[in-house]
Formats: C-alpha cells, sequence, structure tokens
C-alpha cells in the first residue's frame, strides 16, 4: 500500500510515493461495482487487493503539505462530479495488507467521504489496537449502514470503542465482528450500544470468544433489536449453558428470519429455553443447529415444535448425535414445513435403517433442493427407499444430493438407486464417496450411473471417491466425455 513519506528538512531529503489516501479516492474495489460512471481506468497489476486505479490528478507524487490539500480537494470534487456515487457510497479494502499509516490514511480520507454507506476492512490485521484511527471521526448522523470487521484481531478495547461508536451510527444495518476471539471481554459495552442500533438486521458474533454470561448480556439488547433478521452466535464453544440464565429476550426478535447456532456446545437445559423459544419465531428461514452433539439426546421436544415454522427454508441439524426419538419427533414435524429447501443430516447414525420414517416428508416435499445424507449409516433398505420416492417423481426440484460414507451400502441397493437418479433433471451435484480408509470395486451398477448422468442436463459433479472402477469401464467413460462434450467431473478412485 503505497503512502506519504516526508522526512525532516534538515535532513535535506524529501521522498515522495503515491499516497494511499490519493489511490484510493482515485479507485477502490468499490469504484469498480459501478458502470457507466465516464471515469476512464488502467488495467494495472492488482496492488494489495485495489483492483483498478483512476487515471486522474492523483497519479503525480505530492510535493507539500499545501499540495497535499489542495489535491485532496479537487478529489472531494472529483468524488462529487460521479453522478451515482460509486466511491463514496462503499469502500472494500478488505484483505488489503493495511498498515497503521494506511488506517490513518483511510480515516481522514473517511471525513471527505460523508455519503459512506458500507465500510468493509476485514482480513486486516493490523486493524487491531488501531480501529479508532480509521473510525473516531465518524459523526452523528453518519450514514453508515455496513460494518465488517471479520478477523481484524480486534483487542477488547477495539470491541468497548464499537460499543461507544454504535449510538452514532444510527443508520446501521449490518455489523459483522466475527472472528475477533478476544472481543467476548467487551461485550457488555457491546450491548449497550446495540441499544442504539434499531435498524440493525445483521449481527455477526462468529467465533468472538464468547461464554455463558455473553447470552444474559447479549439478551439485556435484544428488546431494542426489533428489526434484527440474522442473528449468527456460532462456534463459541464456551457459550453451553449460557440460555439457561437467559431471559428468553430472543423471543422478541419477531421479525428474525436466521438464526445460527452452530458449534456452541449447547447443553441439556440449553434446549430447553430453546424450545420454548423458536417455535415463537415465526419468520424463521434458516436454523443451524450442528456440530452440537449434546442437542441429539434432548432435542425430541425442540424438533417436534419445529412445526410451528412454516417459513422454515434451511435445516441444519448434521453432527448433533440424534437418538431415534429425536429423529422420529424430526420426521413428524418435517411433513409441515412445506418451504423446506435444505435438509442436513449428515452424521447422524440413527437416520441408518430408518430412512422409512422420513417418507412421507420426502413424498410431500416440492421444494427440497440440498439433502444431505452423509456418514447416516444408511442401508440397502434406505437408499432403495429412497429410490422409489424419486421414481415416482418426488423430489424434482432436488440440485444436490449426499450420500457419501455410507459403507454399508450393497451394489444392489447402488444399482436400484442409479436406475432411479435420472429422473432428477435438475441434479447438479450427486456424491456417493466412500470413506477415506475404504476402497472398493464397482460393481455392474457403474453402467447404470453412465446411463443415467446422459439423461441429466444439469449433472457437472459426481463424487466417487475410493470406488475402483471396472478396466472395461475406462473406454466407455472416455467416449461418453467424447460424445457428450459436457463438463462433467467423475472423481473417482481409478480404475482396476
Amino acid at each position: 500500500m503505497s503512502q506519504i513519506r516526508k522526512k525532516n528538512s534538515s535532513e535535506g531529503e524529501t521522498k515522495s510515493q503515491t499516497s494511499f489516501v490519493n489511490k484510493f479516492l482515485g479507485g477502490s474495489k468499490a469504484e469498480s461495482r459501478k458502470e457507466n460512471n465516464d471515469l476512464k481506468t488502467t488495467d494495472s497489476q492488482p496492488s494489495n487487493g485495489l483492483q483498478k486505479t483512476a487515471t486522474f490528478d492523483a497519479a503525480k507524487p505530492v510535493s507539500s503539505e499545501v499540495e497535499f490539500r489542495s489535491r485532496m480537494e479537487k478529489n472531494e470534487q472529483f468524488l462529487q462530479k460521479l453522478g451515482k456515487k460509486a466511491v463514496n457510497k462503499c469502500l472494500d479494502l478488505n484483505n488489503c495488507g493495511l498498515t497503521r499509516a494506511d488506517l490513518r490514511e483511510t480515516g481522514e480520507a473517511l471525513e471527505m467521504i460523508p455519503e459512506l454507506e458500507e465500510l468493509n476492512l476485514s482480513w486486516n490485521s493490523k486493524v487491531g489496537g488501531n480501529l479508532p484511527l480509521v473510525l473516531q471521526n465518524f459523526q452523528k448522523g453518519s450514514k453508515i449502514q455496513t460494518l465488517e470487521l471479520v478477523d481484524c484481531a480486534l483487542t477488547s478495547e477495539d470491541g468497548a470503542f464499537v460499543g461507544q461508536l454504535l449510538p452514532v451510527l444510527q443508520s446501521l444495518e449490518v455489523l459483522d465482528l466475527s472472528m475477533n476471539r478476544n472481543i467476548g471481554g467487551s461485550l457488555n459495552r457491546l450491548a449497550q450500544g446495540l441499544k442504539c442500533t434499531s435498524n440493525l438486521r445483521v449481527l455477526k458474533l462468529h467465533s468472538c470468544g464468547l461464554s455463558q454470561k455473553s447470552v444474559k448480556t447479549l439478551d439485556t439488547a435484544f428488546r431494542y433489536l426489533g428489526e434484527l433478521r440474522k442473528l449468527d452466535l456460532s462456534c463459541n464453544k464456551k457459550l453451553g449453558g449460557g440460555f439457561e440464565d437467559s431471559s428468553a429476550q430472543l423471543a422478541l426478535l419477531k421479525h428474525l428470519e436466521v438464526l445460527d447456532l452452530h458449534q456452541c456446545s449447547l447443553t441439556a437445559d440449553d434446549v430447553v429455553l430453546l424450545t420454548q423459544v423458536i417455535p415463537l419465531l415465526s419468520n424463521l428461514q434458516e436454523l443451524d443447529l450442528s456440530a452440537n452433539k449434546k442437542v441429539g439426546s434432548c432435542s425430541e421436544n425442540l424438533l417436534s415444535r419445529l412445526r410451528f415454522l412454516p417459513a422454515l427454508k434451511s435445516l441444519l441439524i448434521n453432527n448433533c448425535a440424534l437418538e431415534t426419538e429425536a429423529f422420529t419427533a424430526l420426521a413428524e414435524s418435517s411433513t409441515h414445513l412445506p418451504a423446506l429447501e435444505i435438509l442436513n443430516l449428515s452424521w447422524n447414525k440413527c437416520v441408518g435403517g430408518n430412512l422409512k420414517l422420513l417418507l412421507e416428508s420426502l413424498k410431500l416435499s416440492t421444494c427440497l433442493q440440498v439433502l444431505r445424507l452423509s456418514s447416516c449409516s444408511l442401508v440397502t433398505e434406505d437408499v432403495a427407499l429412497l429410490a422409489s420416492v424419486i421414481g415416482t417423481g418426488h423430489l424434482a426440484k432436488l440440485w444436490k444430493l449426499d450420500l457419501s460414507y455410507n459403507d454399508s451400502i450393497c451394489d444392489e441397493g447402488w444399482a436400484i438407486f442409479c436406475q432411479n437418479v435420472w429422473f432428477l433433471k435438475k441434479l447438479t451435484e450427486l456424491d456417493i464417496s466412500l470413506r477415506p480408509s475404504n476402497f472398493r470395486d464397482c460393481g455392474r451398477w457403474f453402467k447404470h450411473l453412465l446411463c443415467a448422468v446422459t439423461k441429466l442436463p444439469e449433472i457437472t459433479e459426481i463424487g466417487m471417491k475410493r470406488w475402483i472402477l471396472p478396466a472395461s469401464q475406462e473406454e466407455a467413460l472416455e467416449c461418453f466425455d467424447q460424445d457428450h462434450k459436457r463438463s462433467i467431473h467423475f472423481h473417482h478412485g481409478g480404475f482396476q
């Protein structure tokens, strides 16, 4: 990132480089997002994340403070001249390797862009400990709507600063502080600030070092976030046990559409509280409870009450160690989820031998697009049942099907499946790979799969890792590639 450096005049030396601020004002990534702005650009090599640099006055080195200020005024006029305000509404500097000096100059530049609506400084580690240099000049009435600070090595002090800043950002709709593990210690200050962001629609605190106490702290802010649509508290492994002590203010988020609690070490008591709250979120469209292994033994009531979420489109409950009772409850409630598009049950062994419980749901499903049943201990009976559902015209909108790591299915089961899979006309990805420790010869069913693929107009990926194809099929596969001239990738384990 080019910067301005001025040595002491007594040394008689002056070094001038292209100012980072000038470079930004001339053309950041945001500039390329707008078209027809009558601005001539040069397709130079990308430099530290800045894709294109505008060709204008700022390309010349700055030799004096007066000239610098004059240049800034010209740049401001240049920005105002952009009829569509391409630069001053959105600034994306993620992963640019910003230095402390760059951050200072960015802060100065932001003063000249009062109309700025989106700011992304993600994946710049130097932001941590230096955040005030960039944001301290935000004034009351700021029009910032999106602030993204993902993986910026923010300190606890930075978190407290954001909390103090939030009351100024009355237009803020999106706040993403994910992957900053040290801000959990300043959550009290953040929560106080969140109370002043009534327009907030997205709050992401993924992997932020939150603890049990954090839930109760956030609970005090939820009542003020009536417009919140997305809440991401995922990958905070010490969060488990926190919901049991909360006052269930989460239920006040009536407009919430996305709730992500995956890998939060949820406890049985947490599930009890969530059983009361989640069914009240009638607008919920996406629910992620995956990778919470204690959920499996105590979620029967919670899963049975999902029937009260008619708008639910995505349910991720993979790797939750579901027990048969919980899976039965889920199967029954899923028949009341007409909008369901994504269902992930992978790594729940209880599904094996019990897929018939989901039969009615699969038959009624008219919107399902993604079905993941990886490592579910499926048996031949399960895959034959799935084939019968597919063969009778159900699951017509399915475009991703994952049956990988189910090594107990015999060749007969795969043959039945491959003879029916061609009914899935929308299918783009199919995965039937074996576990990493298991290699196995393909049976005669591979020819049925190859035949089915000719009738699948959208298919592009077929995962068959560790399946060894018969030598006789090598020529058939080569002929298929030549004859059909389609970009279909068979990821297999080689030929005999």
